[in-house]
């Protein structure tokens, strides 16, 4: 499979299947996309573009023998197509006179834009005001990925440092369960404690062992097991050597175990001070990433669209420009699972003309050439979520740049962040507990992979990116309904609400316009 589907593969890959070839395809719950469930092949994702309900257009009748060409949309029940060309008007009226009177009139109040892309020829004074934007955005947003950046490479040198105190700790917690345990912690004290930067110091125990008499001593340290400071004479006393030794011996047994308290309450302390450190840091990564995605946003919509950009309509030394919006207006239906749906898309081949709106502002004002079509569905709430997935498939890559880079960091860094980010957050709970007062504002952080944790804005990266793909669509009126829908649901109501909206719409606004209608 391709990186970059196919409009048809596009269709099957979000649900849209003909009812004869659905049995070939699954939801995948996790990935929030269907996959082929047939017998496993090289790419067990390949999609067959035959199977997509696919709409046929046939304004390409060129040959007027039944030809028509497929577009990226799925098969309506019913469309509409109005053309409409003015010279001395401007085509911004056709996009608010339709949406507001298929909401106002036919009562159609949900309404989701899913696509705004627009592009100008290189040589038009419009061309140039948006790239001047679109370089501010731009800077703005290298700025902040380049903050994000840093702060994730830091993210790595903590969790490392946690790890390593981890270790460390590890052997104090078991200095009294094992034996081992505690010949590790006096060797790491004659290595480290007594010897300073690698050279062997005066009075220490290896330095002693080289001196008459006390050969022993090494030997004698590391296999007398002593817990207490107070129990140190009792345990040395009644051994057979001679008092030098045994004086010595004291010496470095106590010295030993001061040395294991206080280090051990420096790494604990320590410990606690990088838990919070973390917490604030990845905290600190996630508020850069909320600053970066509306410059992200901005100039994925400023981008002119190359395939806009290649078409004949735009000319480099004219004054033109392209603009494509798609709107899906639906409704639901009482005692139906499906909902009424309009989706409309209007397509803007336009001469910008700049004017002073203000004496300080300017701006373009668009005539020229406008295309409305309408399509009438009967969709449930899956479906429409499903289409608005597909729609920006392609735009949430962008936005997602930010996110890859804390999820790709997440991964690599295993469980380890998230135990310390819960461990954070439990300590932070117990702290709030012991002092009484009202739990603050707070992130939940429980197990990965859950949509309540911290990780589900980039764990839904994989699940459908269904946080990181709204900040491209306002789906604020999208309420996912729990309960799938009936395999018997009737689509004729639904279908005739839409359809007589749709035609209110295409008649209406011929007739308020003075154009031939009936």
């Amino acid at each position: 499979m391709t990186d970059r589907l196919k409009d048809a593969e596009l269709l099957v890959k979000y649900g849209f299947i003909n009812k004869d070839d659905a049995k070939h395809y699954k939801l995948d719950e996790k990935k929030g996309y269907y996959v082929f469930s047939g017998e496993k092949k090289e790419d067990s994702e390949d999609y067959n573009p035959k199977h997509a309900d696919q709409e046929y257009e046939e304004e390409a009748n060129l040959n007027f023998n039944d030809q028509y060409y497929p577009t990226n949309f799925p098969r309506p029940n019913r469309r509409l197509k109005l053309v409409y060309e003015a010279f001395n008007m401007s085509l911004e009226e056709l996009y608010y006179w339709s949406i507001n009177h298929i909401r106002q009139d036919a009562g159609f109040p949900k309404m989701v834009k899913l696509t705004d892309v627009f592009s100008a020829s290189e040589n038009s004074a419009f061309f140039g005001q948006s790239a001047q934007r679109l370089a501010i955005q731009e800077d703005r947003a290298s700025s902040f990925l380049r903050g994000i950046s840093e702060l994730v490479k830091t993210l790595f040198q903590i969790v490392r440092e946690l790890r390593i105190i981890d270790e460390r700790l590890d052997i104090y917690h078991n200095w009294k369960k094992s034996k081992s345990a505690d010949s590790t912690l006096k060797g790491l004290f004659a290595d480290f404690a007594e010897n300073k930067g690698g050279q062997m110091q005066p009075g220490s125990i290896y330095h002693l062992s080289n001196q008459v008499g006390y050969a022993t001593l090494p030997d004698l340290f590391f296999n007398t097991t002593v817990y207490d400071k107070d129990k140190i004479d009792g345990v040395v006393d009644g051994m057979g050597f001679n008092k030098n030794v045994k004086a010595v011996l004291k010496r470095k047994l106590y010295q030993f175990i001061v040395w294991k308290e206080k280090t051990e309450q420096e790494l604990e302390a320590r410990r606690k001070f990088q838990i919070k450190y973390l917490r604030q840091h990845y905290l600190t990564i996630k508020t850069y990433i909320s600053w970066v995605k509306p410059y992200l946003k901005h100039i994925k919509r400023l981008t002119m669209n190359e395939e806009q950009m290649d078409s004949p309509e735009l000319i480099g030394s004219f004054e033109t420009s392209a603009t494509e919006i798609e709107v899906l207006a639906y409704k639901p239906n009482k005692g139906n699972a499906l909902n009424s749906c309009v989706l409309m898309t209007f397509k803007f081949n336009t001469r910008p003309v700049m004017q002073y709106r203000q004496e300080y502002q300017q701006g373009p004002v668009h005539i020229g050439r406008g295309e409305m079509t309408l399509r009438s569905y009967a969709w449930s709430d899956e479906q429409i979520e499903m289409y608005r997935k597909m729609r920006d498939a392609e735009d949430r890559e962008l936005l997602g740049l930010a996110d890859d880079q804390l999820k790709s960091a997440m991964d690599m860094l295993g469980d380890d962040l998230e135990k310390y980010l819960n461990e954070a957050e439990k300590s932070l709970e117990g702290k709030e507990d012991e002092e009484g007062g009202a739990p603050k504002q707070k992130e939940k952080l429980t197990k990965l992979g859950s949509d309540e944790t911290v990780f589900g804005p980039f764990v839904s990266l994989i699940k459908g990116f269904g946080d990181i793909g709204k900040a491209f669509v306002p789906v604020s009126a999208l309420k996912k309904d729990k309960k799938p829908s009936k395999p018997d649901a009737k689509p004729s109501p639904a279908l005739k609400s839409a359809n007589t909206a749709m035609w209110m719409v295409y008649n209406n606004y011929k007739k308020a316009h003075g154009l031939l209608s009936w």
